[in-house]
């Protein structure tokens, strides 16, 4: 892959995190974060990718630049307004990533933007997340006592080591980690026609709470081409593996219809 030199910025719409704006890129990828996470997840990517890709990560209220805002908790009441927010960026072919709780917002809308009539992604990438249709068979966590839900995030592995030991830091982390719980603790799936983009989902071998099974699920999502890819590591393959994964992102992404 090529890489570019770049800065990162903000821009106006707090919705959209741009890191490297790349204006003559023929493809935008935009980017879900996963619970607890920010669009800075995603910030490594932009100097990956080939230079006819756009890297644009969604930042969710309630964390970085939007601290001031306080964290939305239901499914429901994101979905539109990141629909809206997308819009005015909409004007070339755009594919759509996101990992874990990322995976189900980018799902929920594309469905959004299927009933409003507008186009949908090129590709959908999901990973890390089991298709919607299943019933969780995990308990929420949302409404965990504190010191029940800090040892649930020493098991996910997702959390440093040091903020989960750091109290001043996990008394921020924890209203938002609550909130992005509650999105996907309390979602309800409806059923609808399968997707008419192509969507591949990834998992991880050693990721005890998403199986193979689970993941391979989406398949039902999509009237389109389905593909499984399930990488060696925990439920954050995402960053252990990511050179592989960036890999695979681009190739599939190459492989777009332009307008």
């Amino acid at each position: 892959m090529s890489t570019r030199s770049g800065t990162m910025t903000q821009p106006a719409n707090p919705w959209l995190y741009y890191f490297e704006p790349n204006p003559k890129a023929s493809i935008r990828l935009f980017c879900f974060p996963y619970a607890g996470g920010t669009a800075l997840v995603y910030r490594t990517w932009a100097k990956k990718f080939p230079a006819s890709v756009e890297v644009i990560a969604i930042q969710l209220p309630g964390r970085a630049t939007r601290m001031q805002e306080p964290p939305i908790s239901k499914l429901t009441d994101l979905v539109e307004p990141i629909a809206s927010a997308l819009e005015p960026v909409l004007d070339k072919p755009f594919a759509f990533f996101g990992h874990s709780m990322g995976g189900l917002i980018a799902f929920e809308v594309a469905r959004f933007f299927r009933r409003q009539e507008r186009a949908l992604p090129g590709h959908m990438f999901v990973s890390g997340r089991p298709a919607p249709q299943l019933n969780s068979e995990r308990s929420p966590l949302y409404n965990l006592p504190k010191e029940e839900l800090l040892a649930e995030l020493q098991q996910l592995e997702g959390t440093p080591r040091e903020v989960l030991e750091h109290p001043e830091l996990m008394d921020l982390m924890l209203p938002i980690l609550r909130s992005d719980f509650s999105i996907c603790d309390t979602y309800e799936y409806r059923e609808e026609a399968p997707l008419a983009c192509p969507i591949t989902a990834f998992g991880g071998l050693q990721d005890s709470d998403v199986s193979r099974r689970k993941v391979e699920a989406w398949r039902e999502q999509t009237s389109a081409t389905f593909t499984l890819r399930m990488f060696p590591g925990n439920h954050f393959f995402i960053h252990s593996h990511e050179t592989l994964l960036l890999n695979l992102l681009a190739t599939q992404l190459g492989l777009m219809p332009k307008i």
